[in-house]
């Protein structure tokens, strides 16, 4: 059966912003947007919130509206000594949404403005590690970015605050609009009056995650395939890569350059584009054991580097060569809080709730991060602790071990 769905609530991005402050200056000075789904069991999922990577129990404690923690909970968060007036934050592309909300609701609070500049998660981390450039905060999609590719050259701790899903979004003018589904995406696809797309593996880890999906698709999952090998080739040899981000890709899918693209299903709430609810085999949602093993049997190598398949799991800190790290710590403090919980969730992302630190990291993660946000060595089977390197795999690509991935050290 078709299961074809509009974005949540029916409201656009610039619908959801409006309604939780931003102005039209803002908005209109905002290039970048992103993707969510839920559902349980190997077929399409359904709406129900929660993707499947779950937070670890627990509750919250003061501080967690953004205030510091001996702050006595005002409007306004409490000076913490930084003079900055200003700051710069590097943000994957999908986390566009969220962080503009959050940045105008931090500069209404603290008088300090919210530069951003969104990209690509792996071009963002390299203008940091390998083009000498400084930001006060750098969120990225995939958080192992920060755990083995910043830390400890550029930065002494991370956090992990909300997670994602893959899903393929279309338009009511999409070839096979009327007819694609959980079921057979994958013949849709491979149709040869088809475009589909997604980002480049080499600058954006949707791009790489996309390509994880394809190969998983055409590999067993308790006793079974969702298609052939010859399928998997013909999605390859068909697919484009017109863009580094998958954000840059809406524009050319409302425009009809495209039929289909690989986004993050956290476009449901802020974008109004159709999608498909991918199987959670290849959707890369679940931390559980299964899945998760199940999900490094993809390894795709890009621009220097193999990356491993593992569930989605969002990154943020604080990098060493910040010029206002007080500032920027305010800012993860917030987005790490309440009110930061809310606009995660309210832009299609699933908030972990609290947020997680790596216990080797704790002695260098600020006091007032640990007031919101939990030290633990794993979030299911997601490993934490910096100087962690995955297992090493046989690439799907090319048959030959794996190299270790994230050295995006010069």
């Amino acid at each position: 059966m078709t299961k074809q769905r509009l974005g949540r609530s029916g409201r656009t991005r610039r619908a959801f912003l409006a309604g939780v402050g931003v102005s039209a200056s803002v908005l209109a000075g905002c290039s970048a947007d992103s993707g969510r789904s839920g559902g349980d069991g190997d077929g399409g999922g359904g709406d129900a919130g929660k993707n499947g990577v779950d937070g670890p129990t627990g509750t919250g404690t003061t501080g967690r509206e953004g205030v510091s923690p001996s702050g006595n909970g005002g409007t306004r968060m409490e000076s913490s000594g930084s003079t900055a007036d200003s700051i710069t934050v590097f943000h994957a592309g999908s986390l566009a949404p969220p962080m503009e909300a959050a940045g105008a609701r931090f500069e209404e609070r603290t008088g300090i403005r919210v530069n951003r500049e969104a990209q690509g998660s792996v071009a963002s981390t390299r203008k940091i590690t390998q083009q000498g450039r400084s930001a006060d905060v750098l969120g990225v999609a995939d958080y192992r970015l920060l755990r083995d590719g910043v830390l400890p050259a550029f930065g002494g701790w991370y956090s992990i605050f909300a997670a994602n899903e893959l899903t393929i979004a279309y338009t009511a003018d999409s070839t096979g609009a009327s007819e694609v589904g959980p079921g057979n995406w994958w013949e849709v696809l491979t149709r040869e009056d088809v475009r589909f797309a997604h980002s480049d593996p080499a600058a954006d880890p949707n791009g790489y995650r996309s390509v994880m999906a394809m190969m998983l698709g055409a590999m067993d999952f308790r006793g079974r395939s969702l298609y052939g090998e010859d399928v998997y080739d013909a999605l390859r040899e068909q697919e484009l890569v017109p863009a580094d981000t998958e954000t840059a890709l809406l524009g050319q899918l409302r425009a009809g350059a495209l039929d289909y693209a690989f986004e993050y299903a956290s476009i449901r709430a802020t974008e109004d584009v159709r999608t498909v609810d991918l199987q959670p085999r290849v959707d890369l949602s679940r931390e559980g054991s299964e899945f998760a093993r199940f999900y490094e049997n993809a390894a795709v190598e890009a621009g220097g580097n193999t990356y491993v398949g593992a569930p989605i799991a969002y990154g943020i800190t604080v990098p060493s060569v910040a010029n206002a790290p007080e500032a920027g710590r305010r800012f993860v403090e917030f987005v790490l809080g309440e009110a930061g919980d809310r606009i995660t969730d309210e832009t299609g992302f699933t908030p972990i709730d609290p947020a997680i630190v790596p216990r080797s990291a704790r002695q260098a993660t600020p006091e007032a991060i640990l007031e919101v946000a939990e030290p633990r060595r794993s979030l299911g089977s997601l490993a934490l602790d910096v100087g962690h390197r995955p297992p090493t795999h046989r690439s799907a690509t090319t048959n030959t071990p794996a190299r270790t991935p994230w050295d995006l050290l010069p």
